[in-house]
């Protein structure tokens, strides 16, 4: 039998998601996280998919990466799906930052982990952590394919006018100031997605493309190919987000500086950790903040207003990048979930096409649907992501072509 299973895994500073999928018929067989690394107090949540078994979860001290990703391997091993298993192609690493060096799933080796690491000055806090996971990943099973997929990879087709900031280009280039843009895979999966909610081929449809969670993004998709994106050097650009502020003028932090006596450290906290919806109002779920605009809460609605207006200022831009567009989709936890939040966004853009219908936004499911009247000019859509499928099935098509 030709090895099929790829195993995801996604490694942050103190904890590791993984996912373990069939790619015959992307089935998933196992999921999991561990949490909490380097604590006494850390845990593993496993649950076996594939015959609808139990979760499992217990505590206890996991010392670092090396320790959790042999805990997740004899957790995968009790329900016959080890590590060991000759039916494991591949494992397919998220990567946060790959610079403008990694343009498409890459197979990892010595070189490309140096490259990796001399990007993390641009990604501090998540491309080390990225390393961890892949460099015990390749200690555990230094015989398998081991695929790194970039979360900005997606967006390296952005035109120079799309991604270059407008500063002095020798600055900019000597400590590679540039848009990159994030949520790749997400992006990537949706407006394909989309396309095939559509009837149509990638290649025929231009999407907007809102991905909407605690973090948020927008990207603008022409023909299958990212033509532009709001976030930039780092995730803090573009859209209100939980507790990022998104699009500030740069001068703030002069300001605060000089004036407020804050440390670059205490800004980049206050812009990173103490901003956007959580700063506005004090909560960053969405949900919690729509019952509390049910109450008569002012600051929560204004919270909601603002978050409202930065989302409608780029899907406006984006119809002027894109020119035509097909479709608008929203993804991820608040744009799966809020109706609130997606009829808000497309009200009063009946000029630009977009329109929902009351029942059909109403309507909760896990499966991508229109949210669109039947004669609207733009199509309105909910795409749940699946970004772990998205990385299997990279990680899996170049293992196919390597082969």
């Amino acid at each position: 039998m030709t090895a099929s299973r790829v195993l995801v895994l996604n490694s942050g500073s103190s904890s590791v998601k993984y996912q373990l999928l069939d790619m015959r018929d992307n089935s998933r067989l196992a999921a999991g996280l561990v949490e909490r690394i380097g604590e006494r107090t850390s845990r593993l949540k496993h649950t076996p998919l594939a015959a609808g078994g139990e979760a499992r979860e217990w505590s206890g001290p996991i010392a670092d990466h090396d320790a959790a990703l042999k805990a997740v391997a004899e957790e995968l091993a009790k329900d016959g799906l080890g590590l060991d298993s000759p039916e494991l192609a591949a494992i397919g690493h998220r990567v946060v930052h790959g610079g403008q060096t990694f343009t498409r799933p890459t197979v990892i080796d010595d070189a490309v982990l140096a490259e990796i690491e001399r990007l993390i000055p641009v990604a501090p806090l998540h491309n080390p952590a990225n390393l961890t996971g892949i460099r015990t990943a390749r200690a555990l099973r230094p015989d398998l394919p081991q695929i790194a997929v970039f979360d900005t990879a997606f967006h390296t087709t952005m035109p120079e006018s799309a991604a270059r900031y407008a500063i002095d280009v020798e600055t900019a280039d000597a400590h590679r100031i540039r848009r990159y843009g994030f949520h790749g895979t997400s992006h990537a999966y949706v407006s394909r997605a989309t396309a095939e909610l559509l009837g149509k081929a990638p290649e025929e449809v231009n999407v907007i493309v809102l991905h909407l969670g605690n973090g948020a993004s927008a990207s603008a998709v022409r023909g299958g190919v990212c033509v532009d994106t709001s976030m930039g050097l780092t995730p803090l650009e573009g859209l209100v987000m939980g507790t990022r502020s998104g699009d500030t003028d740069p001068a703030v932090i002069f300001h605060l500086a000089r004036v407020g006596n804050m440390s670059i450290d205490e800004i980049d906290t206050l812009l990173n950790k103490k901003s956007g919806l959580i700063g506005l109002c004090g909560d960053n779920d969405m949900r919690e903040i729509r019952r509390r605009i049910d109450e008569g809460d002012a600051r929560a609605e204004l919270a909601f207003d603002i978050y409202i207006h930065r989302l409608k200022k780029y899907i406006g831009a984006y119809c002027a990048v894109l020119g035509r567009v097909d479709a608008v989709a929203f993804t991820a936890g608040v744009g799966e979930n809020s109706a609130e939040v997606r009829a808000a966004a497309v009200a009063g853009l009946e000029t630009l096409g977009l329109a929902v219908d009351a029942a059909l936004n109403a309507v909760r499911g896990d499966e991508p649907r229109l949210i669109s009247p039947p004669d609207a000019r733009v199509a309105v859509a909910v795409v749940p992501t699946d970004e772990e499928l998205e990385i299997a099935t990279q990680t899996y098509a170049l293992v196919e072509r390597t082969n």
